[in-house]
């Protein structure tokens, strides 16, 4: 049978990643995008070539506007889940950060895609099952110095997947998220190599994580041997934090 799901913030390294992922394990796609136009278009063209029986529909919505999960859900028709890679990265103190900086990282990694699947929860409870998979982080676990802002709202995102689960779950809408670590996408690239050595040896695995290990995390919340997992935020940092 075929099945939709929706990308928030398709055209990033990890939302990248899932996106082919799965699109490799049979799953139509909402390819969600803002600014990165030419990397949606391009990523819809190499999927629909790759996956002839599948539909790929990129679809631009800014989640820094206060009406961004309202657009895209307006654009989208019948869907079995979610994937929300939607984000963007801060690094400063908490003394230099303005309240356009929190309103940003607020509406980009909590409100709009809270208020994307409010919106489309209807259209969830259609199916026997469906999910919701929501990209964390390490932060959002531990918290991070220089990085308070954008630690406090990945936090945030892991209280609504454990709230959600809960207020989900009576309609069979499995909530859960992946917190990864260090992974090696362009939030990364202004890290110097000392940087990256010091932090790599704080790494049991003594490495980064890469997209695609994320995506076969997402890929195997969205599968059928994960009916019995719900409200979970399961960690893939190589051991950073445990």
């Amino acid at each position: 049978m075929s099945k939709t799901a929706a990308v928030l913030g398709a055209s990033g390294g990890i939302g990248t990643a899932v996106a082919e992922r799965l699109a490799a394990s049979g799953w139509s796609l909402y390819l969600h995008y803002n600014s990165s136009c030419d990397s949606a278009s391009t990523l819809e063209k190499r999927l629909t070539e790759t996956y002839p029986d599948q539909r790929f529909i990129a679809v631009k919505s800014d989640f820094a506007a206060p009406d961004g999960g309202d657009r895209l859900a307006a654009a989208t028709g019948d869907i079995q889940a979610v994937v929300s890679c939607a984000g963007q990265g801060m690094t400063k103190l908490l003394s230099d950060t303005d309240m356009d900086d929190l309103d940003a990282l607020w509406r980009v990694h909590v409100a709009n895609p809270m208020r994307y699947i409010g919106l489309v929860s209807e259209k969830l409870r259609r199916h026997p099952v469906s999910r919701v998979v929501m990209i964390g982080s390490i932060w959002g676990d531990t918290g991070a110095a220089g990085e308070v802002a954008y630690s406090a709202v990945k936090g945030a995102v892991h209280a609504f997947v454990k709230a959600y689960a809960k207020e989900a779950a009576a309609s069979n809408v499995l909530v859960n998220a992946v917190s990864p670590g260090w992974i090696e996408t362009s939030m990364n690239s202004h890290l110097d190599e000392e940087e990256r050595r010091m932090a790599f040896g704080e790494i049991p695995l003594m490495r980064p994580g890469s997209p695609e290990e994320v995506a076969g995390t997402v890929d195997f919340l969205l599968s059928e041997q994960s009916r019995y997992i719900t409200g979970e935020i399961i960690k893939v940092n190589g051991g950073w934090y445990i």
